[in-house]
């Protein structure tokens, strides 16, 4: 056996070579993307992430390269389970959709997750085709971070669970648990001490792997077990624990087979103020086990006798496909798509294109209720930053404000930088503030923003018809600053504030920090902003 496992070594260290390559650098996907499932169907890759809050949620992300990725749908465009969806009695911050497991199954997409509110359900959405949308299928119990699982006699099972993980069986038209079906806490052989979470189950050759993650005892690191029969018992070993980047270990996420034969795991690391990022990296089968990351370094029979793998995220992937973005190592590219923050007053918002999620390149807001801040603002857009560095501009047509109105561009998240234009007794100011939200740990209400203004500069209200507003992003390690600039013109540029040091706090918002363009009142409603994105 160690004999054979020298060979394999020696295999897997020559480099995989293409008559066509792609090189990508990771972290491939350098932008919140987190709790992925991908799947590849004929010549496309389908993912999906956690997006929470944000509406429409579940954003279907589509590619054929794993590189160039285009959101071609959403899973739905609102949750209406609680008035917190709407930031009434409570919000939904950190809540909402967790961790979507995608599957397909003679020739239906499937995705479910869990609504992680009341009256915590989780979700069944089917398509025949994702770029034409999706509905909603059923409503099953709550399985947290779950993964639906097809089997070869077309019987249906969940995944689920934080600490044990445990196995549902459905009914085959998945509205419900089979009552006469498998339901049972799986016996994990060797399972690390800590949570245990991010279920991802696939089969292959025959066998059943369970994927998941252990934390934070062990650091991140990203568990398989395996096992002939789906009710186990099933064996471990530890699959990829490595640090990349200057930031600590990478875990949580799956494993695809490419359009050559050849196998990927899409993990996610924690990586500060952006969020959580992707990483992309070769999963190689030795002995039947699909681990993760570079082996050059390993001793293969070490780590098996140890059951321990620890292969390296790769710095740079060579991908089979052609790119002339990416002839030279690149990033991967997500086209910039559009979330409200919390469920969106439809009848408030006019966009170029008719459309919520595609708005084009410009959107009119108009305000009928009254916020206090910008946490409980209806109608603020976000979309996400990204690494290593990025920089994105509005441009705020604010003659029709009222007073007592704030519209803007911010670094969103619960620790808030944000660039205001304000309308005071008649006068109009450009204001950089900081603002930290505090939420209460059942219905995520907010109980108090501290509030600090750091700098107001006065500007005529002739110029409220065109104000430019620019954040820079800076994600490179040791840094996660936002920096805050207007024009009055398009021409000359004046820095305001401080640089704003851009946080991850998975107590409150648990997301990375977003764009967010914002407009509402403290005392009149009625007024109207038009900001081109």
């Amino acid at each position: 056996m160690k004999r054979l496992l020298f060979i394999l070594l020696l295999l897997v260290m020559l480099p995989k070579t293409y008559s066509q390559q792609i090189q990508v650098k990771n972290p491939f996907i350098w932008a919140d993307v987190p709790d992925p499932d991908i799947i590849r169907v004929d010549d496309y890759y389908y993912f999906v992430s956690t997006t929470m809050h944000l509406f429409p949620g579940g954003p279907i992300m589509r590619s054929t390269d794993l590189v160039n990725w285009e959101t071609v749908s959403y899973l739905f465009d609102e949750i209406r389970d609680t008035p917190r969806y709407d930031l009434k009695d409570g919000t939904v911050y950190g809540r909402g959709q967790w961790a979507t497991s995608l599957r397909y199954h003679k020739g239906k997409f499937y995705a479910l997750f869990v609504a992680n509110d009341a009256p915590h359900k989780s979700m069944v959405f089917t398509t025949t085709d994702p770029t034409k949308g999706w509905k909603l299928h059923s409503r099953l119990p709550a399985y947290h971070d779950s993964s639906l699982f097809f089997d070869d006699d077309d019987r249906v099972y969940v995944f689920s669970g934080s600490g044990d993980i445990s196995l549902h069986e459905l009914t085959s038209d998945l509205t419900e648990e089979k009552k006469d079906g498998i339901h049972k806490k799986l016996e994990l052989k060797g399972r690390p001490s800590g949570l245990h979470e991010g279920s991802r189950v696939i089969k292959h050759d025959g066998m059943y792997y369970l994927l998941c993650v252990s934390w934070p005892n062990t650091g991140r690191q990203e568990v398989c077990y395996r096992s002939k029969n789906i009710e186990g018992p099933y064996e471990s070993k530890i699959i990829l624990k490595s640090s990349y980047g200057g930031f600590p270990y990478v875990g949580q996420g799956t494993i695809v087979d490419g359009k050559h034969g050849e196998w990927y795991g899409v993990i996610f690391q924690d990586r500060g103020g952006v969020g959580r990022v992707l990483t992309l990296e070769p999963c190689t089968w030795i002995d039947g086990w699909p681990v993760l990351g570079e082996l050059s370094d390993v001793n293969i029979p070490m780590a098996a006798e140890n059951h321990e793998w620890t292969g390296k995220v790769p710095e740079v992937m060579a991908l089979p496909g052609e790119s002339e973005y990416h002839k030279t190592p690149n990033y991967a590219r997500i086209t910039k798509d559009y979330q409200w923050n919390h469920n969106y007053i439809k009848e408030n918002i006019t966009t170029q294109t008719g459309s919520f999620s595609r708005p084009g390149e410009w959107v009119k807001l108009k305000t009928s209720s009254l916020a206090n801040n910008i946490f409980d603002a209806r109608n603020t857009i976000t979309w996400r930053t990204w690494g290593p560095t990025c920089s994105d501009t509005i441009i705020i047509d604010a003659s029709k404000m009222k007073d007592g109105d704030a519209t803007g561009l911010a670094a969103f998240n619960g620790d808030c930088g944000r660039l205001s234009v304000q309308k005071e007794g008649g006068k109009a100011f450009l204001v950089f503030s900081e603002e930290s939200v505090h939420l209460t740990p059942d219905t995520k209400a907010i109980t108090r923003v501290d509030y600090k203004e750091v700098e107001r500069v006065k500007i005529a209200t002739s110029k409220l018809k065109k104000i430019y507003i620019t954040m820079n992003g800076d994600f490179n390690p040791g840094r996660d600053i936002a920096t805050f600039y207007y024009s009055l013109d398009g021409k000359k540029w004046s820095k305001i504030g401080p640089d704003y040091k851009m946080i991850f706090d998975f107590s409150r918002i648990f997301m990375g920090t977003r764009y967010a363009a914002f407009y509402y009142s403290k005392k009149n409603v009625g007024g109207l902003v038009t900001i081109k994105l």
